[in-house]
């Protein structure tokens, strides 16, 4: 199934995307309230089936906004694919890079990314979703997947001097409204294990910027789900954000960085397309 949360005319509530169009419920926070749902355990199968009981929309009719917002940790990873290490100058990983984002610099499919005034380095970085839908603590790997109780795409938008000013990462990738999420929300029954070979593509105004395969992660899902099990304690609605390919416009040469009046999309196979305008704070 694919959920997504979404207003129209004011009212907050979810979509399903269905074989007959776009259905969806407003107003009931008992089936809109998607961290709920995952941080009860429930999941999303109570909220696909009020949205497809309710009333038929058409998908340009809906503002869509971030799929979760209230995640216990959003977990990001970096230098995930080779290639994207290379360029930056690291070395592959032994043990995932990890960061952390904030649920303040979240925003859904088609709202702006803000370009900050105090940077001209906004920075694309598409990257593949991972919601835990059932916590646990030293999961093994080959269990790992029963833990996933959907996926999505993200956009992780960087400001880089910011990014760069400390050995840690976390004020360059915090900026309010960088943080592109959605549109929809993908049961695993709907996708490869892991959502492995799909093919992963970020354009900038049209341009192919990015474009890999999810088997190119160094961390595949199952990996990187059991290895951070062994230090933390992963919760319900917890979201992984799974790591860029190579192209980010930081590497070019010239740089390539986002700017007012650009668009950037991201589109993960049979997960979604994620578009967002670019404008000046």
């Amino acid at each position: 199934m694919r959920v997504a949360r979404v207003s129209k005319d004011g009212r907050i509530g979810v979509a399903v995307s269905t074989a007959e169009g776009v259905r969806a419920v407003f107003g009931d926070a008992g089936v809109t309230d998607l961290d709920a749902l995952i941080a009860g355990g429930v999941g999303l199968a109570i909220a696909a089936k009020a949205a497809a009981a309710g009333e038929a929309v058409d998908e340009a009719d809906l503002t869509f906004l971030p799929p979760l917002v209230k995640a216990p940790k959003i977990v990001c990873l970096g230098l995930n694919y080779k290639d994207h290490a290379a360029e930056g100058g690291f070395q592959v990983p032994e043990f995932p890079t990890i960061f952390g984002r904030f649920n303040s610099s979240l925003i859904g499919h088609g709202a702006p990314i803000i370009k900050p005034t105090v940077s001209d380095q906004l920075d694309y970085e598409g990257e593949l979703i991972a919601v835990i839908g059932t916590g646990g603590k030293d999961i093994a790997e080959d269990k790992a997947l029963d833990h996933v109780a959907a996926y999505s795409v993200f956009n992780d938008g960087s400001v880089r001097d910011y990014q760069m000013k400390t050995p840690q990462w976390t004020v360059g990738k915090n900026f309010d409204d960088t943080g592109a999420f959605g549109p929809w929300l993908v049961t695993p029954d709907e996708l490869p294990a892991g959502a492995a070979g799909l093919k992963i593509e970020t354009r900038l105004n049209g341009q192919v910027v990015q474009s890999a395969s999810t088997s190119d992660m160094v961390f595949d899902v199952p990996t990187t789900i059991a290895l951070l099990s062994t230090f933390m304690t992963l919760e319900a609605g917890d979201v992984l954000v799974m790591g860029t390919p190579s192209g980010i416009g930081l590497a070019r040469k010239p740089p390539l960085f986002m700017k007012d009046g650009d668009t950037v999309e991201v589109e993960i196979e049979r997960v979604g397309l994620l578009v967002n305008p670019i404008r000046a704070a």
